[in-house]
């Protein structure tokens, strides 16, 4: 799950940093985020991902997991919005930072020639019938405004809408193998400030849990960096982070 390429562990920099790591215990959070922090070994200010291996079997609807999460700090990287709006929620939209409006030329864009350049598409209700026929280029990327996730509105919501979206809303989504993936922030980041956002995602994720999971739902918790190693988590003493 957490494992690294063939390349990145036969690299100088990965060998350096994972000889700080002991791949066989598993650490306090506060811990392995601190060891983390003080192992990277990048140029650049790596983002700290957090990854979960729950019980759940994905090949059951009444077990996915896939829930917003607003990250109390953020993420770190900057988040560039596409607004789908009309009439007064243009303004709304502009005035909270969305990056782009989605005009007929926008949307003839993504659908004739795939234009994806953004990270997050925010839209008012009224407006869906328009884009409806964009959902198979934004679906398979994640990127169709959805209310299950927050992404479509009424329009008197859509300057906070997005506004979250900039400021450190994230999607927690299962994967096939039952996983789940996310960043809580960067390198940079305070160790208090990561394990707030860890604590998000984890109360997040718990307060999600699928009624078809039988059993203890969290299998193992692994703190990683972009290009640095593993650590396991401590599973009891993370799920029981306080969120702040």
């Amino acid at each position: 799950m957490t494992t690294k390429t063939t390349a990145s562990k036969g690299g100088k920099r990965y060998r350096a940093a994972a000889e700080g790591v002991d791949s066989t215990k598993s650490y306090a959070p506060e811990e392995a985020l601190d060891l983390l922090k003080q192992v990277s070994q990048a140029k650049f200010d790596e983002t700290v991902e957090v990854h979960v291996k729950t019980n759940a079997d994905p090949r059951h609807a009444d077990q996915l997991i896939r829930v917003v999460v607003l990250l109390p700090h953020g993420t770190g990287k900057p988040q560039r919005v596409l607004a789908f709006v009309q009439g007064t929620a243009v303004a709304a939209a502009r005035e909270a930072g969305a990056d782009y409006i989605a005009d007929d030329e926008i949307i003839e864009r993504i659908e004739k020639q795939g234009w994806v350049e953004f990270d997050v598409a925010v839209a008012t209700q009224d407006v869906m019938s328009r884009i409806g026929k964009l959902g198979r280029v934004l679906g398979r990327r994640g990127l169709m405004p959805n209310p299950r996730t927050g992404t479509v509105v009424q329009p008197q919501d859509v300057g906070r809408a997005i506004r979250e979206a900039k400021g450190g809303r994230i999607e927690l989504r299962m994967d096939k193998t039952a996983n789940l993936h996310c960043s809580i922030g960067k390198v940079s980041f305070s160790t208090q400030d990561l394990l707030d956002n860890l604590a998000m995602v984890l109360d997040a994720m718990t307060k999600a849990r699928p009624e078809g999971v039988k059993g203890q739902l969290v299998k193992a918790i692994y703190a990683t960096t972009t290009m640095g190693p593993s650590a396991r988590l401590d599973t009891a003493q993370a799920l029981a982070l306080s969120v702040q």
